[in-house]
């Protein structure tokens, strides 16, 4: 998780906050390993763009985070944000992979299809 992390991190300057939160059970998700300033250090399923994505298990696309009912602003500079459900093979959550941007609407499908494509090469076979 923590060279996926980093590697992604680098890739693209869009990118202010890249890591994973993880799956922990009783619907709660804690900070994993990650690159940018201080995340959220706990998130429940119930709340969030990260929440909605373990909660649904459905790619979270958010161009504009303040529309995002329940969003937890965990940096004030935040302002989109692509949450991906991280799978094992035996299609278990692990739990979300976060990238945020300061930058409105940074992110689109092909962002996400590339993103869900390297993860369940990594954690799914």
């Amino acid at each position: 998780m923590a060279t996926v992390a980093c590697e992604v991190h680098h890739s693209d300057d869009r990118f202010d906050w890249t890591g994973f939160y993880r799956n922990v059970g009783g619907d709660l998700l804690k900070i994993g390993p990650y690159q940018g300033g201080h995340g959220c250090l706990v998130i429940p399923f119930s709340r969030g763009v990260c929440g909605a994505a373990a909660r649904t298990g459905e790619v979270q696309l958010v161009a504009d985070v303040e529309s995002f009912d329940g969003h937890i602003a965990c940096a004030s500079s935040t302002r989109s944000e692509l949450v991906i459900p991280v799978w094992d093979k035996g299609r278990a959550l692990l739990g979300v992979f976060d990238i945020d941007s300061n930058q409105p609407d940074a992110f689109d499908d092909e962002d996400a299809e590339a993103l869900v494509a390297i993860l369940a090469s990594v954690f799914s076979r």
